[in-house]
């Protein structure tokens, strides 16, 4: 967990590493929200949880706000680093696609990150420069799914659909998925992530192109 400092880092946000008794605050924090909700959630019940006062709370942290957007974009950076900075550089569209489908889903499903699952929950909570700054950075992740849907109509891969549904859809249907996915079932997160691509594929492919790549078959 890093923490909400002054000065940016090379992704526009402010992050850095906290000190120890910093980070302990927003780890417990993350916890108390993913549990809890932000809402319903307060200063003393994350105060309880790392067996401080609030007085000592505050003496760490600004405020319950600061809290959030701390931890959200601690989510983002998890998010970036693990699934988009790794897909961006993909050339074959459909590859990249498909890439991109396996890594979030398996992100939502495997990792179970605390963090990212607060910035699933709780973007509504978020409110003045905190939203802004946590929304310019979902902004990519969009712009980057509807670049590639574009790209993908132009080289005839899929059918005529407007980029925006196809991205919308596509966040809407692994976003969900940690609402029902349980890791102790039958079916494995693999198998999920290669389910997934052949079923939303299904829809967009032209006649021509196969859901899966060669190895990809379930």
């Amino acid at each position: 967990m890093r923490a909400v400092k002054e000065n940016e880092s090379s992704r526009g946000q402010p992050i850095q590493r906290r000190e120890n008794r910093t980070a302990q605050i927003y780890e417990a924090a993350a916890r108390v929200f993913c549990e809890n909700g932000f809402g319903q959630s307060s200063m003393a019940d994350v105060a309880a949880a790392v067996d401080m006062t609030k007085a000592g709370v505050y003496h760490h942290i600004a405020s319950k706000d600061e809290l959030l957007f701390g931890i959200m974009s601690y989510g983002m950076d998890v998010f970036e680093e693990r699934v988009l900075d790794r897909v961006e550089k993909i050339r074959d569209p459909l590859e990249r696609l498909r890439a991109t489908i396996r890594g979030h889903l398996l992100l939502v499903t495997r990792d179970r990150t605390k963090e990212v699952t607060v910035v699933l929950n709780e973007a509504h909570a978020l409110h003045g420069d905190y939203r802004t700054r946590i929304d310019r950075r979902k902004r990519r992740y969009v712009r980057f799914l509807k670049e590639t849907f574009r790209e993908l109509q132009q080289k005839g891969f899929i059918r005529e659909i407007d980029p925006r549904v196809a991205t919308f859809a596509l966040l809407g249907m692994i976003n969900w998925t940690y609402h029902w996915y349980n890791t102790d079932g039958r079916l494995r997160d693999t198998d999920l992530a290669e389910a997934y691509i052949d079923l939303f594929l299904s829809g967009l492919l032209s006649r021509d192109q196969p859901a899966c790549g060669e190895n990809d078959a379930l």
